[in-house]
């Protein structure tokens, strides 16, 4: 396998909802998924409340530290929704109605009430920001540069990243093969960081379960190239059985 460039992301969970336990958070799943198959790997995950310094910090980082920052929640119409502040004042820049994002909450609407103060603030964004199709509920997601700000709610969340598919550069996409076996993962540690360690360009992850009285573990392996995941993977079965543990391929 040829040497490549590894893009990477960071997803910052804006919300006080999330850190106190009323909302579970289904956003990172969807998110990594997405970014996977362009090609992008999720670096790190913070949850910051909704507290203006907090974010700002969060937002500074994590930037710094990524080709690309993704940022769900705090977008709505109420006082607490703070990301498009927060956001702006990390990037030192003004807040301004977006005419373009006005124009599609007026249309939204227009048979819905009319475009209020209160949802004229999901218009604004941080000066010089492009905007973010959202098909599910009218008002827009943000894109300033690297940084994505999407909203908190999973199924409009999704929709704003399918319009974005195809439309942010990234590498090459990870492929993943799966081997289980009923082994405890003390028991077969060495095999997998020898197997790993032989195979450059893999990573092996192990992901341990109790069923039945029994300890088992499925192995993950991963890599840019597929073809390398699935000899890797093959090579790891053939070494389980070989130190008695029957593989199951595509695991347990």
């Amino acid at each position: 396998m040829t040497d490549s460039r590894t893009w990477t992301a960071a997803l910052l969970i804006i919300g006080d909802e999330i850190l106190s336990g009323r909302t579970q958070d289904k956003n990172v799943a969807q998110i990594a998924s997405w970014l996977n198959v362009q090609g992008i790997r999720l670096s790190e995950v913070r949850v910051v409340p909704d507290v203006e310094a907090k974010i700002v910090a969060a937002v500074q980082a994590l930037r710094a530290e990524n080709d690309y920052l993704f940022t769900t929640g705090g977008i709505g119409p109420t006082h607490d929704d703070i990301t498009v502040d927060a956001i702006a004042a990390a990037l030192g820049v003004g807040v301004v109605v977006h005419p373009d994002a006005r124009a599609i909450l007026e249309h939204y609407y227009a048979n819905r009430g009319g475009l209020t103060d209160a949802r004229l603030r999901m218009a604004r964004v941080p000066e010089g920001a492009e905007l973010i199709a959202n098909p599910v509920s009218g008002a827009p997601g943000i894109r300033w540069q690297n940084i994505f700000i999407l909203a908190g709610v999973p199924h409009i969340t999704a929709g704003m990243l399918a319009g974005l598919t195809g439309q942010i550069e990234g590498g090459r996409p990870i492929v993943s093969a799966t081997v289980g076996a009923m082994a405890p993962e003390s028991e077969v540690a060495d095999l997998l960081r020898e197997t790993e360690r032989a195979n450059p360009g893999v990573s092996i992850g192990s992901y341990p379960f109790f069923r039945e009285g029994r300890t088992g573990a499925n192995f993950v392996v991963r890599s840019e190239d597929g073809e390398l995941a699935q000899a890797t993977a093959d090579l790891l079965a053939a070494s389980l059985e070989s130190a008695g543990y029957p593989a199951v391929p595509g695991g347990i």
